[in-house]
């Protein structure tokens, strides 16, 4: 299964306090949310224009974000750029790009939407754990680095897998969407060889995931048909401001890299303390695999540290970065813990 949770054939994800408050009635407030691989530190963007709500987004500003993203994304060009209101809604239209469905495999365990969204399209879909088994599939997926685990497939082998796949009409998508918090290899700048197309994610790593902003990069054949089929104004004012911003703003993100490796880096000691190994993540979220994940989960979430679980795989949690007025609370929550 994936790294959402399916309920009555709607998929469960992180960040619902109103699950947690359920889950835990006397837990002390204001939650911390950990459930999410969301940056705790927001991008300091400048005031929005006054305009910014009053008047429908400029053309030219879509442009100019493309541009931003192109540069700070490795894309060829803005061309090769499409972007719409997060990368959750770019994914049903991904799925149905090659029209006329087959099979899709999705690199699993890892986010849920992927599979939805190619059943959605029409696919028979199938989860597998073995990159070569991508290579079968009309629609291949594999989010790299991984969500939950931070696995990373090498980039010589996912554009061996591209190539595979474009000589036969076929494609395979490469969600990014952690890449900017990770030591992965990119793979946006050989999209136009065919056969491949990267999403990035804009909230996850600038703190900002209401903003609802999201790219996909690929051909530009392909990149044109996303555009037809999103429309006019398929991004905000106010997204385009700070979108444009944040992705021309090198230093925040050089800064903000070594911020969040520096934090990472605690997390993993604060569960070494409790005697359980850290088994993986990026920089935005940790991946622990262990025997007592439950008791983990309760014993943090009595004291109102929400994280995330796997009803599927009981024995797997993922944890996001406490902001910095949080960790008292956190390290107190796991000090009850004792392994």
């Amino acid at each position: 299964m994936a790294a959402g949770i399916s309920l009555g054939g709607r998929i469960e994800h992180g960040g619902n306090l109103a699950r947690a408050r359920a889950l835990f009635p006397d837990a002390p407030e204001p939650w911390i949310d950990l459930s999410t691989g969301i940056n705790p530190n927001s991008y300091p963007h400048s005031p929005l224009p006054a305009n910014a709500f009053s008047r429908l987004p400029d053309p030219k500003d879509l442009g100019r974000l493309k541009e931003a993203a192109a540069r700070s994304y490795g894309a060829p060009s803005a061309a090769h750029v499409a972007a719409g209101p997060g990368t959750q809604i770019l994914l049903p239209i991904v799925a149905r790009l090659l029209k006329n469905g087959g099979k899709a495999a999705i690199l699993s365990p890892t986010y849920a939407e992927h599979a939805r969204a190619a059943r959605l399209a029409g696919y028979d879909v199938r989860e597998v754990n073995d990159p070569e088994r991508l290579l079968e599939a009309d629609l291949a997926v594999t989010v790299n680095p991984n969500n939950p685990t931070g696995r990373i497939v090498p980039r010589l082998q996912l554009l061996e897998i591209a190539a595979h796949l474009s000589g036969k009409g076929r494609l395979l998508v490469v969600d990014e969407a952690f890449h900017d918090a990770s030591e992965s290899e990119s793979v946006a700048d050989a999209v136009d060889s065919g056969g491949l197309l990267v999403l990035r994610s804009f909230g996850k790593f600038y703190g900002m995931a209401g903003v609802r902003l999201g790219f996909a990069i690929s051909h530009p054949d392909l990149v044109a048909r996303m555009e037809d089929e999103l429309g006019p104004w398929s991004v905000s004012g106010p997204a385009l401001h700070i979108g444009t911003e944040a992705l021309a703003d090198r230093e925040w993100r050089r800064v903000m890299r070594e911020r969040l490796h520096r934090s990472a880096v605690r997390l993993d000691a604060l569960f070494e303390q409790c005697g359980v190994p850290v088994a993986g993540g990026t920089s935005l979220f940790r991946f622990v695999r262990h025997a007592e994940a439950q008791r983990i989960f309760h014993a943090l979430g009595q004291e109102g540290v929400f994280v995330r679980r796997f009803e599927d795989r009981p024995e797997e949690l993922r944890l996001g970065l406490p902001a910095d007025d949080q960790w008292g609370r956190v390290e107190t929550a796991l000090a009850k813990f004792t392994y």
